[in-house]
């Protein structure tokens, strides 16, 4: 019994004694599995994966792997025609090829590799960019230009932007006929990223180039940007419009008839393996790049799975990981030599096509953690909030069971003490922003008494003591001039956000917001509307008409730069979330500070309160990451930090011990 293997339009093919396959239900099944049509008498079809009609192989390679492992498993005798032997010996000089490319890749990232040509790139560097790169900056520019596909996974505020720019300038300087050349560049991103973008080419280059934003138009305007003729060099759109069933082809044309180099930034958004049309539809436009680029510093927050779609998009037809997505989720969370070990070939497998600049390497000036200030509660605060957390501790204490419901009243009950912590005002507000339906009726209190002081308690006529402290912290922080004059005030609860810019207009101070209802800005928007752009903007200028700066870390977590703007930040009040609490630091302190350059954070607490517990819990955590970070090749944060069932009950645990220490100190 022998069968031969050829290959030929698109197809592996199974010619010659068909009977062991056809006759058998089992064989015919396994071969049916990896694609295979039996509609021919003659011949066992096996088409290649296409857009049109993919099956679950990415490549060749891994398909003909897949046949030759049945063709073993049924006993089948095999023989290869000329040109399946052809095809093969290609297939093997490629991967050959492509491991040659991967060792230098690794090389250039562990900054080992040929001067001459290290030289040339810096030259043509040199003479385009206005700005000067650090060292690792520069290495990791020169890292993407070679590698043409890759990602960085650098924390905030690396210059990451600068990276892909210099790296873009190169390739963009290289003949029209080279395979790398590219002269266009698609930014798929957060809106709130679509500034800094524009402005970070301003700087690298000192001048202005053309910039299409594809953000509150119609898709008709889109698709005649996607097929128009004139030159658009820089083109932003964001992952849910770039997602959009019209969008994806068009895109997809775009690509086929220009040489455009496509970045995610933020691209953790594309890290869904189970099937989310965000990632798919991003995936499926990979193959039509000239150079595809993957920016994150956050490239495995649940387990190494998160990994694998990101390197899926910039080596669509390559295997670069080497396992299986199940089985990258398997790693994250044994601990077994076995586990370990294949931990190590995982990061030997992906390292030739990643650079990760850590915070440590930035050379940034220590910032100055200025001790908490501990802030009494007026006595009307102080008598609400004993009375709930007393209430709040009792029900965390006697709830032993967890489910959906429970974690959520939980949670909501956790909102409420924080709220309580800075102005009581909050709770007699829904908890709409903060949950996924309304526990406003989950405060658990039935005193009138205590519920009529809830009801009647107003900022207005009762300033909150945190607010007196912001003012006293805003008179020594405006002694001084420049960015040292100037603060961000951050604060969980956008009522806050509101009731404490009411506190400052009645002094005097003028602030702008930046919450999630700031608008961002696009091509319709109004001259008169105040943006988040414009806001920072106005903010970085020297007579700008305000010097603070109100804002809620949900919505400005990622892609604002405000370090040469501003060196102070205020923290009225904070949750539990590490990551977050991180991500608001270093708006403030980034690449690109002076080594004169002096950032404070500063921390109001109210005292003997779960704000303590808080500030205590968080700094554990920021501790933890920062360790991880410093020290992992790709840090598994979610997996070791507190976006888990178990984190929210340590912290629980640890509000119900400093809640009894409070009362019952030792002697």
């Amino acid at each position: 019994m022998s069968v031969q293997i050829d290959a030929v339009d698109n197809a592996f093919t199974i010619l010659g004694d068909l009977g062991s396959i056809r006759e058998k239900r089992r064989a015919r099944s396994n071969f049916e599995s990896i694609g295979a049509s039996f509609d021919d008498e003659d011949k066992i079809l096996i088409p290649f994966s296409t857009e049109e009609q993919p099956n679950e192989y990415d490549n060749e390679e891994k398909q003909y792997s897949a046949i030759l492992r049945l063709l073993d498993k049924f006993d089948i005798q095999y023989t290869k025609t000329e040109k399946a032997q052809t095809f093969v010996q290609e297939m093997d000089k490629e991967n050959e090829d492509f491991t040659d490319f991967s060792v230098k890749a690794k090389n250039i990232r562990n900054n080992e590799h040929e001067s001459n040509d290290f030289r040339e790139f810096t030259t043509v560097i040199e003479k385009n960019l206005k700005r000067e790169l650090y060292d690792l900056q520069l290495l990791s520019s020169y890292h993407l230009a070679f590698s043409q596909n890759a990602c960085n996974f650098s924390v905030p505020g690396a210059g990451k932007t600068s990276i892909v720019y210099s790296a873009y300038t190169y390739l963009k300087s290289l003949p029209t006929e080279n395979h790398k050349h590219v002269d266009r560049l698609l930014i798929i991103c957060p809106l709130a990223a679509f500034a800094p973008w524009k402005k970070e080419y301003q700087e690298c280059f000192g001048r202005y180039t053309t910039v299409r934003e594809l953000v509150g138009v119609t898709p008709d305007t889109r698709k005649t940007h996607f097929y128009s003729d004139n030159y658009t060099e820089i083109t932003l759109i964001s992952y849910q419009s770039a997602s959009s069933d019209m969008d994806i082809e068009n895109i997809k044309a775009y690509l086929r008839r220009n040489k455009v180099m496509v970045v995610l930034d933020e691209a953790h958004k594309i890290k869904n393996v189970t099937g989310g049309k965000q990632a798919e539809a991003i995936l499926s436009i990979a193959k039509y790049a000239t150079s595809r680029v993957v920016l994150t510093g956050t490239p495995a927050p649940n387990g190494y799975q998160d990994l694998y779609n990101l390197y899926k998009f910039i080596w669509p037809a390559k295997d670069v990981i080497g396992f299986p997505v199940n089985y990258l989720q398997v790693l994250s969370e044994e601990k077994t030599p076995k586990a370990k070990q294949d931990i190590g070939i995982l990061i030997e497998n992906i390292s030739p096509f990643f650079i990760r600049v850590k915070k440590s390497d930035l050379g940034l000036p220590d910032a100055i953690e200025n001790e908490p200030i501990k802030v009494p509660m007026s006595k009307t605060q102080q008598t609400i909030y004993e009375y709930i957390e007393k209430r709040y501790v009792d029900y965390f204490e006697n709830t032993t069971k967890s489910d959906g419901f429970i974690d959520k009243l939980q949670k909501a009950k956790l909102i409420r003490l924080m709220q309580c912590i800075t102005n009581p005002k909050l709770l007699n507000r829904a908890l709409d922003e903060y949950l996924d339906e309304d526990m406003s009726n989950d405060l658990g209190i039935d005193d009138r008494e205590v519920m009529q002081l809830i009801r009647s308690y107003n900022p207005q006529d009762e300033i909150p003591p945190k607010f007196l402290l912001i003012k006293e912290l805003l008179e020594k922080i405006f002694m001084k001039n420049g960015p040292d004059g100037k603060v961000i005030i951050w604060t969980i609860f956008v009522q806050n956000i509101f009731d404490l810019q009411t506190y400052l207009n009645g002094l005097g101070i003028k602030s702008e917001l930046l919450y999630g209802g700031t608008p961002n800005e696009n091509d319709d928007t109004p001259e008169e509307i105040l943006t988040r752009e414009k806001i920072i903007e106005k903010f970085h200028n020297l007579d700008s008409p305000f010097k603070v700066i109100i804002a809620n870390p949900f919505a400005v977590g990622e892609s604002i730069s405000l370090h040469k703007a501003c060196h102070n930040a205020i923290y009225l009040e904070k949750n539990f979330n590490a990551s977050m609490y991180m991500q608001s630091k270093d708006r403030v302190h980034r690449y690109g500070l002076d080594d004169k350059d002096i950032v404070n954070y500063y921390y109001l607490l109210s005292k003997d309160s779960v704000d303590e517990t808080i500030h205590k819990r968080i700094l554990e955590k920021e501790q933890r990451m920062l360790e991880l970070i410093e020290n992992e090749d790709i840090p598994l944060l979610n997996m070791n930090m507190e976006d888990s069932n178990d984190g929210d009950k340590d912290d629980i645990r640890a509000i119900i011990r400093d809640y009894h220490d409070r009362k019952n100190p030792e002697p």
